[in-house]
């Protein structure tokens, strides 16, 4: 072999382990960011308070104490459309547990039947072992849904009336021109100050692995939701909905190997009126998508991509205290149990 052919060898040789070294740079390169190693994902305790920004203390999961679930609202004038029921006498719970309809939905209204306790003279959900002197049966005015309808409110009267007749009680049915009326004026006030707020954070290189979202999102106090690709930043108070939501490809979170799922966009959610003003939602909202996207390598946009700067979530922050003020008046604060109901 002549010299030329050896250095024409040598020089090919080169070129090829050139190539491979460049092939596995290039696909090290492209591999999502993947979550550190023997740094588990943490969750806080969903009891106390979150501080923003800080990380959450390494807790055992079987030491979380159990979630207190909230008494379920009482009927409101506000927003229920409310039908007394007189009784010939105390009913036991017992007979009024077995003559409450199958279902507590009238159309997609929520339906309910309240009995006044002679024990503790309290509306409530009607008990075993309790009596009632009077009952009152509601349904709610208007939810997301829209506003309660001739159709739904005809169900409503229909389903109490069962009731009534399993009871010997006496219904006393508001008009329903004027309800359905009441129904439209609250749902328009509802569209009309509804909040869903949502920030994307975009990758601004390398795709994320879905483990290095959830680590990296667990550090600001985020815990896994019961959906695949889904974090939740838990209220001050066990029981209350999250402040805050994250969410990517849940088709991600379940791949076969989610280490190579690529994902390039987060999406960080606010429910406005489902959360209470104390919990200084927003800002917390804002802090957690700058804090992420400077940690991950990317940038905060809104649904159609374009940059969030400060002054825009400035102006943000600033309608929504309006809009807070507004709730507050018709006594519809955000976070409240009516106002949870209402925009449901």
């Amino acid at each position: 072999m002549s010299n030329l052919q050896i250095g024409l060898a040598v020089v090919g040789g080169l070129v090829l382990v050139a190539m491979v070294m460049h092939g596995a740079w290039t696909a090290r390169k492209n591999l999502p960011r993947q979550a550190e190693p023997d740094q588990p994902l943490i969750e806080p305790h969903l009891g106390g308070p979150l501080e923003p920004g800080l990380d959450a203390a390494a807790l055992d999961v079987a030491s979380f104490p159990a979630p207190v679930l909230e008494k379920k609202p009482a009927l409101d004038v506000l927003i229920d459309v409310i039908a007394p029921i007189a009784l010939e006498n105390p009913i036991a719970g017992e007979a009024a547990l077995v003559a409450l309809p199958p279902t507590r939905r009238a159309g997609s209204k929520p339906f309910s039947i309240e009995g006044f306790n002679e024990a503790s003279q309290c509306w409530e959900i009607p008990q075993a072992g309790q009596r009632y002197t009077l009952f009152q049966a509601g349904v709610q005015l208007a939810n997301r849904a829209g506003a309660l309808n001739e159709i739904e409110y005809s169900e409503f009267v229909m389903k109490t009336q069962d009731f009534c007749d399993a009871i010997s009680g006496t219904p006393d049915f508001p008009e329903m021109r004027d309800e359905v009326a009441r129904a439209r004026e609250l749902d328009q006030f509802a569209s009309d100050h509804d909040a869903l707020l949502g920030f994307v954070l975009r990758a601004s290189h390398a795709a994320w692995s879905p483990g290095y979202v959830q680590q990296t999102a667990t550090r600001l106090g985020f815990v896994m939701g019961a959906i695949p690709g889904r974090m939740l930043l838990p209220a001050s108070l066990p029981g209350l909905p999250p402040v805050l939501g994250l969410s990517f490809d849940s088709q991600a979170a379940l791949a076969d190997d989610p280490a190579l799922s690529a994902i390039r966009e987060v999406l960080i959610s606010l429910d406005v009126p489902q959360t209470d003003r104390s919990e200084q939602p927003f800002v917390r909202m804002r802090e957690a998508a700058l804090s992420l996207a400077g940690s991950m390598d990317g940038v905060v946009t809104d649904d159609n991509g374009l940059l969030l700067p400060t002054e825009a979530m400035d102006v943000i922050g600033a309608e929504l205290e309006q809009l807070y003020d507004t709730l507050d008046q018709r006594d519809l604060s955000a976070g409240s149990a009516l106002a949870r109901r209402l925009f449901s």
